[in-house]
């Protein structure tokens, strides 16, 4: 694998959420520094070293709502 892809928002009470696409991994933190790291540890943890992905992609999403 060449590449894991994390949809990152922002959280409604705070903070920002990450969640991979394709697989189950999922992380959070209070700053964007915070949850690049917490990213990094989250694919360390789920992927054995031979499956490792080289690189990780954060795709941000924010959604804006305005008055009609």
């Amino acid at each position: 694998m060449s590449e894991v892809v994390f949809l990152v928002e922002e959280a409604p009470e705070g903070g920002y959420s990450a969640r991979a696409l394709g697989e189950s991994i999922f992380a959070q933190a209070e700053t964007l520094e915070e949850l690049r790291e917490n990213v990094r540890d989250a694919v360390r943890c789920h992927f054995d070293e031979d499956r490792k992905p080289t690189a990780i992609r954060l795709h941000f999403v924010r959604d804006e709502v305005m008055a009609a």
